[in-house]
């Protein structure tokens, strides 16, 4: 059998799968932990042209694609271009920048084999090209917030620097910046990637949920998750720091300001009582 090739793009935060469906005539009500798969009827005129029965495109609602089998690079850019009419902050000039390959190998080995660039199994089941698409686009996703992650960390460097130099001055719009985009980090990774939840079918076949387990522990996705899962909370604390120092330098500020405001205050009647003022 020849081997099936998966190329998988992580090119938005979400996307809204019912109204790909609605567009494509497709009488479903999707989830979030659902994919939606597209192939046949329904992928040939949105890439204008005769698909073969292997190809499909598999779109996930936290913002990856998997092309299953397409060879041809027009194919991929004429599928992102119609999404782009549901999600137009997809930029198709960076859509290699979190991407990755992958292949399915059936009957080349009696042993089942995993490596970075193919998956080899003895026999071909029908849940083999889902798993494998949706292992591979968690991948990329976390790959895509790691980035993200590192962006913040290199924000609150920065601050740390400041503060070194006795310059914290951190204004609460700012504070209330960076505290959200850790939320919306942390909100990804736990709602949009769902790396803790299995597909349905591997709650149903126990040979999909063995494979899906294996696959997930090579890709070392739930070890990612942890170690943004800790980095994350590494984060809150800090900010936590930060906005007690800020606050505290603005409570000291406002002190400073009322003894002054008294001294003033007394100055100006030790001068009435001495004649000095009117």
């Amino acid at each position: 059998m020849t081997p099936i090739a998966f190329k998988a793009f992580a090119v938005a935060n979400e996307i809204d799968l019912n109204k790909i469906a609605i567009h494509c005539g497709i009488p479903k009500k999707y989830t979030w932990e659902q994919p939606l798969i597209l192939k046949g009827p329904l992928l040939a005129p949105i890439l204008r042209r005769e698909v073969d029965e292997s190809q499909q495109v598999l779109v996930f609602s936290f913002g990856s694609v998997v092309f299953v089998d397409h060879k041809h690079p027009d194919e991929i850019t004429r599928f992102l271009e119609y999404l782009i009419a549901f999600e137009p902050d997809i930029d198709l000039q960076q859509r290699d920048r979190y991407s990755d390959d992958y292949s399915l190998h059936v009957g080349e080995s009696e042993h089942f084999e995993l490596t970075d660039e193919y998956v080899i199994v003895s026999e071909y089941e029908p849940f083999h090209p889902e798993l494998v698409a949706t292992v591979i686009a968690k991948s990329v996703a976390l790959e895509k917030i790691e980035e993200q992650l590192g962006k913040i960390h290199d924000k609150l460097e920065h601050m740390i620097d400041r503060l070194e130099k006795g310059r914290l001055r951190i204004g609460n719009k700012e504070l209330a910046r960076t505290t959200a985009n850790i939320v919306r980090h942390e909100y990804n990774t736990l709602s949009y990637i769902m790396i803790l939840d299995k597909p349905d079918i591997t709650w149903t076949i126990s040979s999909a949920g063995d494979f899906y387990d294996r696959m997930l522990e090579f890709f070392e996705l739930n070890d990612r998750y942890k170690i943004m899962k800790s980095k994350t909370e590494v984060l809150y604390h800090l900010m936590e720091g930060f906005s007690t120092i800020s606050h505290s330098i603005r409570g000291l500020f406002v002190e400073w300001i009322v003894v002054i405001l008294i001294v003033i205050e007394v100055v100006l009647s030790l001068l009435q009582i001495f004649g000095w003022l009117p």
